[in-house]
């Protein structure tokens, strides 16, 4: 019988999900174990859930490490949310990016035959991220040493944070000075927002998510890989025009020309997420480009753009591959964002119709594709949940030979899925940041026999996190 706190000596033999990873105990029971656990890890760990098959426990210290354990270099790992496999090799982290698409389109979507591709390196393992956003809480997270600290004797406010929350605490934020996923642009600017806002802190109090009282709500930077073009956006409830302007000239003496354009978003949602409803710019033009093979995209603070410039290349690539356009194509880009994709398909087909919900990243796209002279691209705002509304489109347009789908992580909605089966196309390309998501909607796809998914390539996009990309290509049967 095992008891609440009870202290086991565990294999890591798996990772799971969220964070756990899995071995077996003496008895043949199973447990899975949250924290810094690598595979070939022998750990302890505190018993805290029991349930009639396995048991949950907490990491507590090391017993003997695993040939692919290696020391972290960042000072937050364990705590912050973010790097939660830098103390794994990188052979060991593509190896296990790899298992987890083939695992969930074994287990969830029932691929029993297909064999995913090796896993695509990344070149850089750190410094890669082109954006970044940081929370600001009201209440600080405290490491364990720092709860033993007197309320009195911290060197730093408890009631001010500007960084990343711990995982599964989203009312306080760990207070960073540095991230080793950022650029050296993005870590000085998040030390100079910090000290300025702490400076004005009576006029710039952080938005409470408990009250829904306050101005300042998140920071977020980006960087252009292959441009070097540098955007902060500052997310607040209002806009003060004086502070902003203090601000503005704050970041720009301390960046210099690195600094290209500095915006401030302000909403009146009642949550955290860093997408503004209005927009003022205070310097510069109000966004940045950065390229990607032969096109240069214009990104506003709002759009989306793959996060690792470097890597989205190769993974445009492997669409392409995947996608085996023909002169003669139709093609739809669904969740096309900036249009990105859409541009890159565009020089090898026919002619491509980019679908997007966000009006931001419709109007980046539709200037993209103007800047570059591409006439082949039209662009339309849509929720793909009233993908069904498309069809006025098709007969316009003309049907799509080949669909790419690059769903945000939840995947695609269910009713998205269905006019997928309605529309039948040749070819589905579903490019997945999330392999349960893939598995789910390729079943979906599969299940009523009218497509076959054929090849599978995982690529790393993130290095030091448990989160791998992939590219999938589905075929009608007929």
């Amino acid at each position: 019988m095992y008891k609440k706190k009870q202290i086991v000596e565990v294999e890591i033999i798996d990772l799971g999900d969220k964070n756990q990873s899995f071995g077996r105990l003496e008895d043949g029971i199973s447990i899975f174990v949250q924290g810094p656990a690598a595979v070939g890890d022998v750990v302890q760990a505190e018993i805290f859930k029991i349930k009639k098959k396995y048991l949950v426990a907490r990491y507590i210290g090391l017993v003997k490490p695993s040939p692919h354990r290696i020391d972290p270099i960042c000072k937050y790992f364990g705590l912050c949310g973010g790097c939660k496999w830098q103390h794994m090799d990188y052979s060991e982290q593509l190896r296990l990016k790899r298992k987890q698409v083939q695992d969930a389109l074994n287990h969830i979507g029932g691929f029993k035959e297909l064999e995913c591709g090796e896993c695509i390196p990344a070149p850089s393992l750190f410094g890669y991220r082109n954006k970044m956003d940081f929370s600001f809480t009201d209440l600080r997270y405290l490491t364990p040493d720092e709860m033993e600290i007197q309320p009195g004797d911290h060197e730093k406010p408890l009631d001010f944070a500007l960084g990343f929350h711990a995982p599964g605490c989203y009312s306080k934020a760990i207070d960073l000075d540095h991230c080793d996923l950022s650029t050296e642009e993005m870590n000085i600017t998040l030390n100079t927002v910090r000290a300025f806002c702490l400076e004005h802190k009576d006029a710039l109090p952080i938005y409470s998510t408990r009250s829904h009282t306050g101005e300042l709500r998140n920071l977020m930077v980006r960087h252009g890989g292959n441009t070097g073009e540098f955007m902060i956006n500052l997310v607040t409830s209002t806009h003060n025009a004086e502070l902003m302007a203090e601000l503005s000239e704050k970041l720009q003496a301390a960046l210099g020309d690195k600094l290209t354009t500095f915006v401030n978003n302000t909403t009146s949602a009642k949550n955290t997420v860093a997408f503004g409803e209005n927009e003022v710019v205070l310097y510069g033009p109000g966004y940045i480009t950065d390229r990607l093979g032969d096109y240069t995209y214009r990104i506003s603070a709002n759009s989306f753009f793959q996060t690792n410039s470097v890597q989205a290349e190769k993974l445009y690539n492997q669409i392409l591959e995947c996608a085996q356009l023909k002169p003669t194509d139709i093609v739809y880009d669904l969740f096309c964002g900036t249009g990105s994709i859409t541009l890159f398909a565009s020089g090898h087909c026919k002619k491509v119709l980019g679908v997007e919900l966000v009006e931001s990243s419709v109007n980046d796209a539709r200037a993209n594709a103007e800047r570059h002279g591409v006439e082949n691209c039209e662009f339309i705002r849509l929720d793909l949940k009233d993908i069904k509304n498309i069809r006025q489109d098709m007969v316009d347009f003309g049907a799509p030979d080949v669909v790419i789908t690059d769903p945000p992580r939840a995947g695609m909605n269910p009713k998205a899925v269905k006019a997928l089966l309605e529309i039948v196309p040749p070819v589905i390309i579903y490019v997945s940041c999330n392999p349960a998501s893939l598995a789910r909607d390729g079943q979906m796809l599969c299940e009523e026999g009218q497509y076959k998914l054929i090849s599978c390539q995982p690529i790393d996009m993130f290095p030091q996190t448990n989160h791998v990309e992939s590219v999938a290509r589905f075929e009608r049967v007929d």
